[in-house]
């Protein structure tokens, strides 16, 4: 039997498989959000590599500051708390329980994933040591890895929110989303405003929460059927003219990713510049679900769709460690193109476009035996369940350099 047989049989297996409940454009739009996490960390994070051969973080974006667009169709973080707004509410009306127990699950299918990347480099951690690879590779490695995770955490606590969300999007609408929006507003003009120089710069953190469950709140109100085609397109010039006008008169970064070296960044913690974006993003995807969801009607191209949401979990937190598994055993090489030379010439963004298509593959092999992580532990005792545990706190403990 042909590849392409092999192919059509698994896309018509999975096409029969598939629950009448399934909402095929929030699952298409789930996976487009997915994957723009790795191709955005391969495309747009690098390397540079240090006399004694130890890998060190660097970006292109520190030496091409053209490439900021990119970063706006890659950021897509703002579509994925959306859809996840849009599942937690259907979810949560179809549970059987209470949403204590509702939540739980929701948690244990989060947190299991988590604890086996960190558990898993907490022990290979050493035996790399051991068998020559520097530390400041190790400490590189353990950030990279370490990075996307504070994404579960928060999604963790606006995923606690839901029934609040819920009350709020019943009771407002799509407009249950604006007092979050004017937070974020009120803290970035606390920090960058004249008062500038008398605000303490632990206040950004209040930009977290608002920041993320802006988006998620849009995807609740939408779930709850109270934002339209109207409301989408309100979303969508709204989100457009204040992203122009952020940018083009307040001077916000372009960059939606962190810069190596630049004063301020969008991402950690989110500025207005991510819930402009956020809202144009989904109001486009409000408007574009029934022509997704015919699109995603066929069997060839809902298949791919099923297997990235079935390994969603795996994807972001096994991502970077496809990338170093290149990159750790190519700087024992020296400089390689585009993957252990600094990213500071269109040379080096040639060349990695060419490893882009190796770190999909390492990312298959490396999913083969992670997925497991992300099904139920039912067999692990309580003594493994805990020794996970400890492993996952130490490397916690390396990668964010107390240790």
């Amino acid at each position: 039997m042909s590849a392409a047989a092999v192919l059509r049989r698994t896309a018509d297996r999975i096409e029969r498989g598939t629950p009448a409940h399934r909402d095929r454009a929030v699952d298409g739009l789930r996976a487009l959000a997915l994957l723009a996490v790795p191709t955005g960390h391969w495309l747009l994070g690098g390397f540079t590599l240090d006399r004694d051969g130890g890998l060190h973080n660097a970006s292109p974006l520190s030496a091409f500051a053209a490439l900021a667009p990119a970063s706006w169709v890659l950021q897509m973080l703002g579509i994925f708390f959306l859809v996840g707004g849009y599942a937690s509410v259907q979810s949560y009306h179809r549970r059987e329980g209470s949403a204590g127990a509702w939540l739980r699950g929701r948690f244990a299918r989060l947190g299991r994933p988590v604890l086996g990347v960190t558990a898993v480099w907490a022990l290979a951690a050493p035996v790399l040591y051991a068998a020559g690879v520097p530390e400041a590779t190790l400490r590189t490695a353990a950030t990279l890895v370490i990075q996307p995770l504070w994404f579960v955490g928060v999604y963790l606590v606006v995923t606690a929110l839901t029934p609040y969300c819920v009350r709020a999007a019943r009771r407002l609408g799509g407009w249950a989303a604006a007092p979050l929006l004017a937070s974020v507003a009120l803290v970035d003009f606390l920090r960058y405003g004249p008062f500038a120089g008398s605000v303490p710069s632990w206040l950004a953190v209040l930009n977290i929460l608002p920041g993320w469950l802006f988006a998620y709140q849009l995807g609740v109100s939408w779930g709850e059927r109270r934002i339209g085609r109207r409301g989408a397109w309100l979303l969508l010039a709204g989100g457009g003219v204040l992203f122009a006008v952020l940018l083009v008169v307040f001077h916000y970064p372009a960059s939606m990713v962190g810069v190596p070296g630049a004063e301020r960044t969008n991402s950690h913690p989110p500025s207005l510049l991510v819930l402009a974006l956020a809202a144009a993003q989904s109001g486009a995807a409000v408007l574009l679900r029934d022509r997704l969801a015919r699109l995603l009607a066929r069997p060839a191209l809902w298949a791919p769709v099923v297997v990235v949401n079935l390994c969603a979990m795996t994807i972001l937190c096994w991502h970077q460690t496809a990338m170093l598994a290149a990159a750790v055993p190519g700087s024992f090489l020296g400089e390689v193109a585009g993957l252990t030379t600094a990213p500071d010439s269109p040379a080096w963004i040639a060349a990695r476009l060419l490893w882009l298509p190796v770190f999909a593959v390492l990312l298959l092999c490396i999913a083969r035996y992670a997925r497991r992580f992300e099904e139920p532990w039912t067999g692990a005792t309580a003594v493994r369940r805990t020794a996970a545990g400890l492993l996952a706190a130490g490397f916690a403990v390396f990668a964010l350099g107390l240790a």
